[in-house]
């Protein structure tokens, strides 16, 4: 039985001699793999660096002293012709406006112009032209362009479009009434400079 029994033990730890050789020798092979795969690596960098641009719109009142009027609270005070304080029916008073791209701005401009009549002087309407030079008045009106597209483009640095608007009075102004009429100047950034 003892003969028998050396005879069963033999084949089997033979077996498992054999198994940790094979598991050993894999993973000197594993590692080999790695070592050689990493003897291969390589690596590229690529970085950008970014920055915005700017961009913003200034007006005037008199087509020379610009300055940012950037709310209702601060718009700048149009002044119309003496007598905007005193109209009768049939009176017409205009005021000139310009506006151009602040300083340092590296994007053109698309512009919309809106008129907020809700606060105006019952019995007057309001309307403007596009015009050459800060000068405004019956004659420069009369000879500006039709602002039916309530639109327009700056798209130079220190190149301002001039605007000059008219208030007329007609048969239904009230005695003795004050009112308001608010132009907004919607500024959206367009192709760049």
């Amino acid at each position: 039985m003892s003969l028998d029994h050396a005879q069963q033990t033999t084949p089997k730890r033979h077996g498992w001699t054999r198994a940790r050789a094979l598991l050993a020798g894999g993973l000197v092979l594993g590692v080999g793999a790695a070592i050689t795969l990493a003897a291969w690596t390589d690596n590229e960098w690529a970085r950008g660096i970014f920055g915005s641009g700017s961009f913003g719109i200034e007006g005037s009142t008199d087509g020379s002293a610009f300055s940012d009027n950037p709310t209702t609270g601060d718009a700048a005070q149009l002044s119309f012709a003496v007598g905007a304080d005193n109209l009768a029916p049939g009176s017409e008073v205009y005021a000139g406006y310009a506006v151009r791209l602040q300083a340092g701005s590296t994007y053109a401009a698309n512009v919309d112009v809106t008129q907020d009549m809700s606060a105006a002087l019952a019995g007057t309407t309001a309307s403007y032209v596009f015009t050459t030079d800060a000068t405004c008045d019956a004659t420069a009106y009369g000879g500006g362009t039709d602002a039916d597209a309530a639109s327009f483009e700056l798209d130079a640095l220190n190149a301002p479009a001039f605007l000059c608007f008219k208030v007329a009075a007609d048969g239904t102004l009230v005695q003795g009434e004050r009112g308001s009429i608010t132009w907004t100047f919607t500024a959206e950034s367009g192709a760049t400079l």
